[in-house]
C-alpha cells in the first residue's frame, strides 16, 4: 500500500466535493482540512456556500478545520493558509489519522501539496496608486505576464488583481528565504462533473441561497461595519450582492451577472486543476454522478494501490 500523508479531494464549485469528503472522512474515521479562500471568514456563510450540514454523516459530526477562523473584512492570504494548514495537519496526524484536504481554491491546494516557499508581502502604496485606474481586464493581462504561480482563480475584482500583482512584484525583487515545509505525498482525487450538469447545479444553488437569505447576510455584514469595498474585495456573491444592496445593480442585473460570474469561476477552477496536472500532479478523476459508496470505494482502491 502506498504510504500517503494526505488525501486531497478537489473539484469545481457545485461538484459535490464537500459531501464526498465528509462521507470519506466518516468511513476512514478522520478529519477534514478546508481549502477554500472565503469559507475561512465568520458570518460569511450563504455567500461562501459553507453548507456546514454536509459535515454531519449518519448523525456523526465530522471534525473540520480552517473554516470560520477569521473576521470578515480581514485580508487573509496564502502564507497564512500554509501556516494554519500545517497546524491542523499535525494535530490530525498526532491522532493517528490520515487527513482529508478538501476545497476548490487552487492556490491554497497547490501551495501545500507542492510546499511552495512563501513569505508575507507588505502593501506597496506606489504600485497601488499606479494601477488604481486600470480595468480588471488590463490587470488580468498584466498578471498573466508573470511566470511564477499566482492566484488566477479568485481574481475577479480590481483589488484582488492589484494584490496579486503586488505579490508578484515583491517576489521579483526579494529573494524568498528558505521556509521549512514538509514534502507531502497526497492521493489526489478530482471530482469530475459534466459541464451542463455543473451549470444546472450552480443556477439551482444560487436560487436556493437567495431564497435562504443571502441578501440579508450581506446587509447584516454591512450593518456590522464591514465596508462595501471590503465585501466587494471577496468577489463573486459578495461583489454582486453588495452592488445590489448599495443600489448599483437591480435585482435582475445582480442575478444575471452573478450567475455568469460563478460559471466563469468554475471554468477557471478546472483550468487551474488541468494546469496542476501539467505541473506534475497526478489527479485521479471520479465522476460526480457516481453513487457515494462507489466514490468511496474508488478512493479505497487507490489507497491500496490498485
Amino acid at each position: 500500500m502506498p504510504d500517503y500523508d494526505l488525501i486531497t479531494i478537489l473539484g469545481p464549485t457545485a461538484s459535490g466535493k464537500t459531501p464526498f469528503a465528509a462521507a470519506l472522512a466518516h468511513e476512514l474515521n478522520t478529519e477534514i482540512i478546508s481549502a477554500d479562500s472565503r469559507q475561512i471568514y465568520r458570518g460569511m456563510d450563504l455567500g461562501t456556500g459553507k453548507d456546514l450540514a454536509d459535515y454531519t454523516v449518519d448523525g456523526h459530526p465530522i471534525p473540520y478545520h480552517l473554516i470560520d477562523i477569521a473576521d470578515p473584512g480581514y485580508k487573509y492570504n496564502v502564507f497564512e493558509y500554509q501556516r494554519d494548514f500545517l497546524i491542523s495537519y499535525e494535530s490530525i496526524k498526532q491522532k493517528g489519522c490520515l487527513p482529508v484536504l478538501c476545497g476548490g481554491t487552487g492556490m491554497y491546494l497547490e501551495s501545500v501539496l507542492k510546499g511552495y516557499k512563501l513569505m508575507p508581502v507588505p502593501e506597496n502604496p506606489e504600485l497601488r496608486a499606479r494601477l488604481a485606474n486600470h480595468s480588471l481586464e488590463e490587470l488580468t493581462e498584466i498578471l498573466e505576464q508573470y511566470k511564477t504561480l499566482h492566484n488566477s482563480t479568485d481574481v475577479d475584482t480590481v483589488k484582488r488583481a492589484i494584490r496579486a500583482i503586488e505579490i508578484e512584484e515583491y517576489y521579483a525583487v526579494h529573494p524568498v528565504p528558505e521556509r521549512e515545509f514538509p514534502k507531502l505525498n497526497s492521493l489526489i482525487i478530482g471530482v469530475d462533473i459534466d459541464r451542463e450538469l455543473r451549470r444546472e447545479k450552480i443556477t439551482r444553488r444560487l436560487k436556493q441561497r437567495l431564497d435562504e437569505g443571502m441578501v440579508d447576510e450581506v446587509r447584516r455584514l454591512t450593518e456590522q461595519g464591514i465596508s462595501p469595498d471590503d465585501l466587494i474585495y471577496y468577489g463573486l456573491e459578495y461583489k454582486f450582492l453588495t452592488l445590489y444592496v448599495i443600489g448599483k445593480l437591480t435585482y435582475e442585473e445582480m442575478f444575471t451577472e452573478l450567475e455568469t460570474a460563478i460559471h466563469q469561476f468554475a471554468k477557471r477552477q478546472m483550468t487551474w486543476f488541468r494546469g496542476m496536472e501539467r505541473r506534475g500532479f497526478t489527479i485521479h478523476w471520479v465522476s460526480a454522478e457516481l453513487p457515494m459508496e462507489e466514490k468511496i470505494a474508488f478512493v479505497i482502491e487507490k489507497l491500496r494501490g490498485n
